[in-house]
């Protein structure tokens, strides 16, 4: 094997494009089959495929591939070719075999962007009213970047234009777009969009339709929740961005952030990752800060308390809420962008519901794997306007 001798703890180092280090594998004569064979095991029907020797196989292929670069590779969120590098992720990590699965880290790199606050209080200090209406100056300050405005332009555009096909928006489109939006603006803007603080139903109203929810969130029946994240779990970037969600907003009540990461603004930008997925988040209401996915748990038969745990962990989740909250008063936790763990992180005994083991332990509970204010107008120059 090309890669023996080379120190394990170098290839296991987070950081490294798991696209780039299916390449690699791809190219060496040992590494390609090892890789092909773990794939067809992760498929379901590896045992037909494999033949009567199957579990030592799959076994085999996936030790040994924990000694290549695919081991600890991850992906960067919104990146060129980003299901391609999950798939490749998912493949070793998704594998439980004899209760061998990998814990140590999640699908993306930690983000580690700067926020640009004096240009946003810059802005602010502009601002024409004397009170300070958060809410608003989000908006002029996405009007100014360019970035910023011409991918908000294009997300609004594309979720009120009313589709031949599917009655009154594109949904898919939209979230498509919606997904651009928060992948590639800075959270600078798209948090202040967002998350800014509200004291009245008409800013908390405008708050809530930022992701235009009248395509890319309500549906004219709830369905359940669990269908939804059934569905997010067969696609690589929802149940990626869920498995992020999950570890970056883990809550615990032994710290003072709520957060087990001590992190809030991971958490939040975790958040904006599922906008555009089968499991979007939105504000509830136009009073409150709670939020959570447009589903219910009304058919949920014998696992009511499994679909009561999933919503749980929007609306009872203590680190959310706070991350929430403490973005709106300026007091967030900013301690830099957390670190995936070596182990799978103890649950929280205190709160069962919201306890969760990090991305990489199999979420498949039913199957083991081996088998702005819509902006109200679009301007004739192309800029929204709240």
């Amino acid at each position: 094997n090309t890669y023996v001798g080379v120190p394990h703890a170098v290839l296991s180092a987070g950081g490294r494009d798991c696209l780039h280090a299916g390449d690699t594998c791809s190219s060496d004569d040992t590494c390609s089959p090892r890789l092909r064979t773990l794939r067809q095991c992760v498929a379901g029907d590896g045992s037909m495929k494999l033949g009567p020797g199957a579990r030592s196989q799959c076994e085999n292929a996936m030790t040994a591939l924990l000694s290549t670069p695919l081991h600890g590779c991850q992906c960067k969120r919104g990146m060129k070719r980003e299901k391609n590098c999950l798939s490749i992720y998912w493949s070793l990590h998704q594998s439980v075999l004899h209760g061998l699965s990998l814990v140590e880290s999640y699908p993306y790199e930690p983000e580690e962007r700067g926020s640009d606050y004096v240009r946003l209080a810059s802005i602010a200090a502009e601002s024409e009213v004397t009170t300070v209406n958060r809410c608003l100056d989000a908006a002029k300050a996405c009007n100014i970047d360019e970035t910023c405005q011409k991918l908000r332009t294009e997300y609004v555009s594309a979720c009120i234009q009313p589709s031949a096909r599917s009655g009154p928006c594109n949904r898919p489109k939209c979230n498509k777009a919606l997904r651009k939006f928060f992948d590639r603006v800075p959270p600078d803007y798209t948090h202040e969009l967002l998350f800014c603080p509200c004291t009245d139903t008409a800013c908390a109203e405008r708050r809530r339709q930022t992701i235009v929810p009248s395509c890319s969130y309500e549906e004219k029946d709830k369905p359940n929740c669990l269908v939804q994240l059934r569905d997010c779990k067969q696609d690589y970037v929802c149940r990626s961005r869920w498995a992020q969600f999950q570890y970056d907003c883990e809550a615990s009540e032994h710290s003072a952030s709520g957060c087990k990461r001590e992190n809030h603004g991971s958490c939040l930008l975790a958040y904006t990752g599922l906008i555009g997925s089968t499991i979007t988040p939105n504000y509830l209401d136009n009073s409150t800060s709670n939020v959570g996915p447009w589903c219910s748990c009304a058919a949920s038969g014998n696992h009511r308390e499994q679909c009561n745990d999933f919503l749980a962990f929007f609306h009872d989740n203590i680190c959310l809420k706070n991350a929430i909250l403490a973005f709106g008063n300026g007091s967030d936790v900013k301690t830099g962008a957390s670190q995936p763990g070596m182990s799978s992180p103890a649950t929280d005994s205190h709160s069962p519901h919201l306890a969760t083991t990090a991305p990489g332990v199999s979420m498949e509970t039913e199957q083991n794997v081996l088998r702005a204010q819509i902006p109200t107008q679009v301007r004739r120059d192309g800029r929204v306007e709240m």
